[in-house]
């Protein structure tokens, strides 16, 4: 997916498995995802990665984020597809810190919905996001997301925000 900004989505590929596999054992990274850094060695990481690749999700899209230079900076994916529902939820990190704070995040953001609203029947984007993540919050806020509740979970607190179809299309409308 090419277009004006500042990044690209592309479809993942072997290529990207050692910036994802850092970014994954990095531990303040995952902190901002609420998870546990992964403990895989590189090799059994490499392996997992090949089959995911190989035999991808029906449930879940993955895309590479990269520089409009082609350098990898991080991921986003939309998963928990529910074509019955109309629904998925949505997943960013820009996992390269030098370009935290300088709108990567928000231009993938919105080459993301772009994409799942141009191609998809999807109608209710929705997210789960650290309450102290203040930053992710202020970035989804301006893609046009808004909170609609909290959950609690594994004694993290999270704030749920969401995006609807229409509300994205009068927002584009707005831009023009």
């Amino acid at each position: 997916m090419t277009g004006d900004g500042k990044t690209r989505l592309r479809e993942k590929m072997m290529g990207d498995a050692r910036c994802d596999y850092s970014w994954q054992t990095d531990p303040e990274l995952a902190a901002l995802d609420a998870i546990s850094p992964s403990s895989l060695s590189y090799p059994e990481y490499l392996a997992r990665y090949a089959i995911e690749l190989r035999y991808p999700s029906a449930r879940r899209q993955r895309f590479a984020i990269e520089t409009l230079h082609g350098e990898h900076i991080g991921n986003c994916t939309y998963y928990a597809v529910d074509h019955k529902r109309g629904e998925a939820e949505i997943g960013i990190m820009i996992g390269n810190r030098d370009y935290w704070d300088n709108g990567y995040g928000a231009d993938a953001i919105n080459k993301l919905l772009e994409y799942i609203f141009g191609q998809t029947r999807l109608e209710r984007l929705y997210l789960k996001t650290l309450v102290t993540n203040t930053r992710a919050q202020k970035c989804f806020a301006r893609c046009g997301f808004t909170p609609f509740g909290q959950l609690k979970r594994d004694n993290y607190d999270f704030i749920l925000m969401e995006l609807h179809r229409q509300k994205w299309q009068q927002q584009a409308k707005k831009e023009i």
